[in-house]
């Protein structure tokens, strides 16, 4: 170990470049061997606490900050870890909802710094960016120390990392086609790595999937002597409304029914995902929870970068969709909850992902698209992602402005000399990637 890795980070940038170092999360080797050898060296901080692992396709971080919300309401004390971050490396690690300030996050890289170098030597491949985050985070909430750990996968469930967690309740939102190539490239397929989080004696919490996927998800359970709990049939929706500011909703429970609860988030899916956060927080602590609870909880959660309103005149939305199935859950919210017109898109994507399904989902419903591109390597290049955006659009409904903030401006300002109607508001969605989203919210300011 040369004298410089040896060195502890002084300051949240130097951390920030170690971890940088490492593998990229794009680089992947299937195995848990170097993530166990290093949470055995660190004592194996997860078994200190009880916690909450999530999967699926989409959804996993808003229902993750609902689970958080609502256990921090019952006066238990909460570390929250999800992925990718949107702004800050440091939101991924939260600890009683708030995310790690800098000097926190400093100490939490020290104190795993000297085990990962063991590790580098001691396996075939050196330990990951997302392997030493995880590490991270378990022994950041050991030391807090916290009582329940609400943990979202980073990507399938059975080699994810954070799979070393035997977690007390396990839940899997909807599962899509999304990462094929890791993956697999059908339902079923995909549903089989993700149920790899249900472990023996757990009680996996599903969402409503497609047949091929539920019948996967229950052959585990079963293997594994899980108890189930399924939306539609053990919990759900009863009903929903839009409301200024979000929708009211009424859930049943596993052990209660909760009506007129305000959510503060759009569309029909995040009702499915409170939905699925109330059922996962009634599975760990086996009580019913006070209405009064339920309530004021909900009325609290937020989700950054998930239909977030950042600026009005005109109005930007910003939402982090990736996938063809996240594009068409959004367009469903903005019809549901929203009145704009036009709505013009501000779309950048990743390369390796549908950005054709994504383009088809939103076609519908934006009148024009601005096609960009955001600044890391991954990204697709503004004029390739545009060939596609032509043919589905139209030449007319598409310009393309690689810059992000410029192609922001841009849209912006075709929403509001289209915006003729005085009955009607022009806005601007900015989506396709996470990575699209955050910079975007920084360019921004955030909400205001």
């Amino acid at each position: 170990m040369s004298e410089s890795a040896a060195r502890p980070a002084q300051t949240f940038a130097e951390a920030e470049d170690a971890l940088l170092s490492r593998w990229p999360e794009t680089r992947l080797e299937p195995s848990l061997d170097r993530i166990l050898a290093f949470t055995e060296l660190l004592g194996d901080p997860q078994r200190a606490y009880r916690s909450i692992h999530l999967t699926g396709t989409n959804g996993k971080t808003s229902t993750a900050r609902m689970v958080d919300t609502l256990l921090r309401s019952l006066d238990l004390r909460t570390g929250r870890f999800t992925s990718p971050h949107v702004e800050k490396m440091s939101e991924r690690i939260s600890i009683d909802g708030e995310p790690l300030d800098d000097e926190a996050f400093v100490r939490a890289f020290n104190d795993v710094a000297p085990y990962t170098h063991l590790v580098d030597e001691s396996e075939a491949h050196p330990l990951s960016f997302f392997e030493t985050v995880v590490g991270m985070a378990y022994a950041a909430f050991a030391d807090a120390p916290i009582d329940v750990a609400v943990v979202e996968v980073g990507m399938g469930g059975s080699w994810d990392a954070t799979n070393v967690i035997d977690a007390d309740v396990a839940v899997i939102t909807p599962i899509a086609v999304d990462h094929a190539n890791y993956l697999g490239p059908t339902p079923a397929a995909i549903a089989e790595e993700k149920a790899g989080i249900i472990k023996a004696g757990a009680t996996a919490i599903v969402a409503q999937q497609p047949v091929e996927a539920a019948e996967v998800i229950l052959r585990r359970a079963a293997e594994v002597g899980a108890t189930v709990a399924r939306e539609g049939m053990e919990f759900g929706v009863i009903d929903r409304v839009p409301a200024v500011g979000g929708q009211s909703v009424s859930l049943q429970g596993l052990r209660g029914r909760y009506d007129e609860v305000f959510l503060p988030l759009y569309g029909a899916h995040q009702a499915q995902n409170a939905a699925l956060a109330l059922a996962a927080v009634e599975a760990l602590v086996e009580h019913p929870i006070g209405d009064d609870i339920v309530r004021e909880a909900f009325a609290q959660v937020t989700s950054p970068g998930r239909l977030e309103v950042v600026r009005r005149s005109p109005t930007i939305v910003l939402d982090a969709a990736h996938n063809p199935a996240g594009a068409e859950a959004t367009a469903a919210a903005l019809e549901d909850s929203f009145r704009f017109d036009p709505l013009v898109g501000v779309i950048g994507v990743m390369a390796d992902k549908d950005h054709e399904g994504m383009l088809a989902a939103f076609e519908p419903h934006l009148t024009h698209v601005v096609i960009t591109q955001n600044a890391t390597e991954r990204a697709m290049p503004a004029e390739e992602l545009a060939v596609t955006a032509r043919e589905v659009f139209g030449e007319e409904r598409v310009t393309v402005v690689p810059r992000l903030i410029d192609a922001i401006t841009e849209a912006a300002a075709l929403a509001e000399a289209d915006s003729g109607d005085s009955l009607s508001s022009g806005a601007v969605l900015v989506t396709g990637s996470v990575v699209t989203v955050g910079e975007a919210r920084v360019l921004l300011g955030g909400p205001k």
